[in-house]
């Protein structure tokens, strides 16, 4: 239940709790001080908390008339906390974001093979901007309000406000649907949590975790994670890089972190690669002259990496290929490994 329908039923719950007690007071009170029936009483209780001014059953005592001052009085107040407590929820824009949230929930209830984010500081916007940039679909659990509240500006950004170690809001979040989760909370106990009940929930999962702590790694790899991340290890090695190898850091940070992607480093299977060119080399397709991507190094079969194969390496639909070039060369390499050809 999101925050505009607790608040809307705890108002709702408070006014009816109040009607009840004013219908009961009333009824008690026309009973002691006018001495009627029940019936009579609460006929007089509901025709004074509405300001119908229908007849009374009988002319009223002084203290009557009191009685019934303060009973109107005590019910239009109940009726001004309601009215002004769901025009307030309008006006702060409750309404609006629990119309945001439904949008949103639509969308998410339509993922299949989606990444989720758990997470949204500084290493979970970049991991968002970076699979938009690949126009990958992912989700946001974030449980900060003010964090949410940035999250909703934008619309594209689908999010699940919640905490990511509970399985309910990863439920929500369709992770028996996803193909990976980013684990970027910045604590590395909550990352452990987060990382057990995601595998527990999808073992097929793909699961990358952040880690700041020595040692964290190890936990967070017992747990279940596929990869761990430590940024202040990596920012550390990339500064001394800077001194000892700054141009090479630099080409590769352009490679990968660019934002035109006029080139870039990418994964291509062979999984779906053509029957008849099963046994066949780098050489034979001629990748390099017909593409003019160049495969900078693969992952075999048996998950070795080689850096830089040659002509001479032969395929099998195990490997994944690292290639380097553009997004027509890479495109063009990919239907080059899938086409069946008469001829090579």
């Amino acid at each position: 239940m999101n925050l505009f329908e607790e608040q809307t039923y705890r108002t709702l719950r408070i006014g009816i709790v109040l009607m009840l007690s004013l219908i009961i007071f009333g009824v008690l009170g026309f009973m002691i001080i006018e001495g009627l029936d029940f019936v009579d009483a609460f006929y007089m209780t509901i025709i004074s908390i509405s300001t119908v001014g229908f007849e009374v059953v009988k002319p009223l005592s002084p203290g009557g008339k009191i009685f019934v001052s303060i009973l109107i009085i005590f019910s239009l107040g109940n009726i001004a906390y309601v009215g002004s407590s769901l025009v307030r929820f309008f006006l702060d824009g409750e309404f609006i974001n629990y119309l945001k949230t439904s949008r949103v929930n639509k969308k998410i209830e339509k993922l299949t093979d989606h990444v989720i984010i758990c997470g949204f500081g500084r290493n979970g916007e970049q991991a968002a901007l970076e699979l938009m940039d690949h126009n990958q679909h992912f989700v946001i659990v974030e449980k900060r309000d003010n964090v949410i509240e940035r999250i909703r500006e934008d619309p594209n950004l689908l999010y699940v406000r919640g905490d990511a170690t509970h399985e309910d809001d990863l439920r929500l979040a369709r992770i028996d649907h996803a193909r990976a989760l980013i684990a970027t909370t910045p604590n590395d106990a909550d990352n452990v949590f987060v990382v057990l009940t995601a595998r527990s929930m999808n073992p097929n999962l793909l699961i990358i975790s952040r880690a700041s702590e020595i040692g964290s790694d190890m936990k967070l790899r017992r747990a279940g994670a596929t990869n761990v991340i430590m940024p202040e290890r990596m920012g550390g090695q990339r500064m001394a890089r800077l001194v000892t190898q700054p141009d090479v850091v630099e080409f590769v940070e352009y490679v990968l972190l660019q934002r035109n992607k006029s080139v870039s480093l990418t994964e291509v299977p062979c999984s779906r690669m053509a029957e008849e060119y099963e046994g066949k080399t780098i050489g034979d397709l001629r990748m390099g002259n017909i593409t003019g991507a160049t495969i900078v190094g693969l992952k075999n079969f048996e998950g070795k990496y080689v850096f830089n194969p040659g002509p001479g390496h032969m395929l099998s639909r195990g490997d994944k290929l690292f290639v380097l070039g553009s997004h027509a060369q890479v495109t063009k390499l990919q239907e080059l490994i899938e086409r069946e050809s008469d001829s090579l």
